[in-house]
């Protein structure tokens, strides 16, 4: 099976990439931006017509899209979220190759969830910023283009690899910076919000079956679980062996503040790197994925925050 994967240098995609060469049936073909992809391409400014000729000679018969970007203005998200999904929809209709398209999507798509309740792909898409209305807009690009194509929509991805400005991240750094200086005392902000994370390994196991099965549409990847990050935090402190006290501070939902005893100053709030605008609960309804991909997540939270941990610790 030859499979052409966008991305695969971001955080989502690397694993991805993984999980893929390490099946010896697949023939893996890189697309993106970096130099260390097999081919150079900018979805964002490139013509549909030069990825078409590239399709039509390399002839894959899957499509793996998890290109895209989570920060930045309004411009930017869509010129990155939703042009280059055009672009590569564009392309597999002009081409030959009738390959299987699968499209990384975000929680945030569906915007906030009534807390308790579990969101399943049947649900109103209300996304709340800029990221989930442009995710929105490729998805539905997608889901119009009459290719035989499935949406996988992540919620908060975690474990290896997960980027020290996001919430899990920032905890990590955070706690590391105060075992390095004896700091008895962590106080944390903005850790009422409850996501639903799943592991990036999990997630790449969900991409693998998705590109072998014959599901179409939306596809929920999450753990179904909602956690709160106070809580998620607590467990990092256990992993990380740090016996000092957790101090929470009276944070507005989503804007999460780490202050260390010591501090002169502070940065101010920081927007979650996973979709704002998602309120204060997400969970995923998750069998969709069970029943049409096989799919269940395997690997729990804590072992996801051991090996944020490890990263962390090993920072200089």
């Amino acid at each position: 099976m030859r499979v052409l994967l966008i991305g695969a240098n971001g955080y989502l995609g690397r694993f991805v990439a993984d999980r893929l060469l390490a099946d010896p049936a697949v023939q893996l073909t890189a697309l993106g931006r970096g130099d260390d992809s097999d081919v150079r391409f900018d979805l964002a400014s490139g013509s549909p017509g030069a990825l078409t000729r590239f399709l039509d000679a390399v002839h894959p018969g899957v499509v793996i899209n998890c290109a895209g970007a989570t920060r930045g203005g309004a411009r930017e998200l869509t010129r990155h979220n939703t042009v280059a999904v055009a672009t590569i929809c564009e392309a597999l209709r002009r081409s030959g190759c009738g390959a299987r398209l699968v499209q990384l999507g975000c929680g945030a798509e569906y915007g906030p969830s009534q807390p308790g309740s579990s969101t399943a792909e049947d649900a109103v898409p209300r996304p709340g910023g800029p990221y989930g209305v442009s995710k929105l807009a490729a998805t539905e690009l997608v889901l119009g283009s009459g290719l035989d194509a499935v949406v996988l929509r992540v919620f908060s991805p975690a474990g290896p690899g997960t980027p020290a400005g996001s919430p899990l991240g920032r905890l990590a750094e955070a706690m590391r910076r105060a075992m390095q200086s004896g700091d008895g005392e962590l106080k944390l902000g903005g850790l009422g919000v409850q996501r639903d994370f799943i592991d990036v390994r999990d997630i790449a196991r969900a991409v693998h079956a998705a590109s072998l099965s014959a599901a179409q549409g939306v596809v929920n990847i999450g753990s179904g679980r909602a956690v709160r990050l106070r809580d998620a935090a607590a467990v990092l402190a256990r992993v990380a062996g740090y016996g000092g006290a957790l101090h929470e501070l009276d944070q507005p939902p989503g804007r999460p503040v780490i202050h260390q005893r010591g501090d002169t100053e502070h940065t101010g709030p920081t927007a979650y790197p996973y979709p704002d605008g998602c309120g204060s609960w997400q969970q995923a309804d998750v069998r969709t994925a069970r029943d049409r991909l096989g799919w269940r997540p395997r690997i729990n939270l804590e072992e996801s925050l051991a090996d944020i941990w490890m990263e962390a610790a090993c920072r200089i």
